[in-house]
């Protein structure tokens, strides 16, 4: 009998302990974020600055918030749009993932648009640049750019500083379509002339041929879009054929010279002329930070698609605080809209209506600072929001 009681008193002690302490992580105690990124393939360098980026971040700010643990699950989608629209359905369905992040390049953000839509899961895009992605789902919210914002401003900017002919060199698909009609549409009204246009595969590019036509063209400067991670090697192959000896610049938008790759490139870069919406030489003391930061945890400079995945998470922590730890999809886009904040590369915004990204855009110049090659911003553009929106 004696032991009875004390069998009894026990098991009461433990129903009192669960009632009253709490109980272990429970599924939905836990903030699942799917981070769909190409971390192999050709466009590897821009899923590695977007994880590099969350991992900073979370090792800065905490893995808590809203009183909810957050986790990160990261899936590589070697950068083709079927890969990622499988692991984001087993992230939604198996995983119960609240937020889908990454898109490294456009296809990927189509592809999973209509799922975030279905199961209403906001999806935060971190790279991708076309205009219209945000229009593919009301539950698409952007902390990376558009191709409109920096290409049209290149463009203002090539006609007030006498080019006058350029010969265009783009990669076949949406956002080098973006870039290339809306630098057309700008340069032409501004009175330039196109005198080449070519546009070039996404996959594994070689541009030693375009360049030759580029080269007999004989333009004041060529116009430039090649994906995050290709730049490297697109400007190897223009100083083979000795275009910067022929006096023909490049400009664009930043993705040609982006940090990450620029520091190899070599001297034949020097002078290039972009309009991004970062650089690592951005003279902020935040950014100063954050280059230091990044730098001491993985040994490199940070590029722009480092910064979409910073801004990203901090997005999605913000919106988690201010919905009190809510989850639902439809919480969560709401909370997002309209908030604004400092980043590294300057001030931003997600643009209440459309859910896209409201920022500064730099005109650059590729220069030596302390002996290394760097974009070194000499004009900025304030509060630029996406143009292509209304052409659409």
């Amino acid at each position: 009998m004696l032991v009875r009681r004390h069998l009894l008193l026990a098991a009461g002690a433990v129903v009192a302990a669960g009632v009253l302490s709490p109980l272990p992580l429970m599924a939905q105690e836990v903030v699942k974020i799917g981070l769909v990124v190409p971390m192999t393939g050709g466009q590897a360098s821009t899923g590695i600055q977007i994880n590099n980026a969350v991992k900073l971040y979370m090792q800065q700010h905490g893995d808590t918030v809203a009183g909810k643990k957050v986790e990160v699950i990261l899936k590589d989608d070697a950068t083709v749009p079927d890969n990622t629209k499988r692991l984001a359905q087993e992230l939604i369905v198996n995983d119960k993932v609240a937020v889908i992040a990454g898109m490294g390049v456009t296809p990927a953000a189509f592809a999973v648009a209509p799922l975030a839509t279905q199961a209403k899961v906001p999806e935060v895009v971190m790279a991708a640049g076309t205009s219209i992605i945000t229009e593919r789902s009301p539950y698409i919210v952007r902390t990376s750019f558009t191709l409109a914002q920096s290409s049209t401003i290149i463009a203002d900017w090539a006609v007030k500083n006498g080019i006058k002919k350029v010969a265009t060199l783009t990669s076949d698909y949406a956002p080098g379509n973006d870039a290339l009609n809306f630098f057309k549409e700008h340069f032409i009204a501004g009175g330039g002339t196109i005198v080449e246009e070519v546009k070039t595969p996404l996959a594994n590019p070689d541009f030693a041929p375009f360049l030759q036509r580029m080269k007999d063209a004989k333009p004041d400067a060529m116009f430039v879009f090649v994906p995050a991670g290709q730049g490297g090697n697109f400007m190897k192959q223009y100083a083979e054929r000795g275009l910067d000896k022929a006096g023909i610049k490049v400009i664009g938008p930043g993705d040609v010279t982006d940090d990450d790759v620029l520091k190899d490139m070599g001297d034949a870069v020097l002078g290039t002329v972009t309009a991004h919406i970062y650089s690592a030489a951005h003279p902020s003391a935040m950014n100063k930070e954050f280059v230091a930061a990044y730098k001491k945890a993985y040994n490199q400079r940070p590029g722009f698609m480092a910064v979409g995945g910073y801004d990203g998470i901090n997005l999605i922590y913000e919106a988690l605080k201010k919905t009190g730890g809510k989850t639902d999809g439809d919480s969560l886009i709401e909370a997002m809209k309209g908030m604004k904040w400092e980043s590294p590369r300057g001030p931003i915004s997600i643009d209440p209506e459309t859910r896209d990204i409201v920022q500064n855009v730099y005109v650059r110049k590729v220069e030596k600072v302390d002996g290394e090659l760097y974009n070194v911003e000499f004009a900025t553009f304030e509060a630029v929001k996406d143009s292509g929106k209304t052409k659409k």
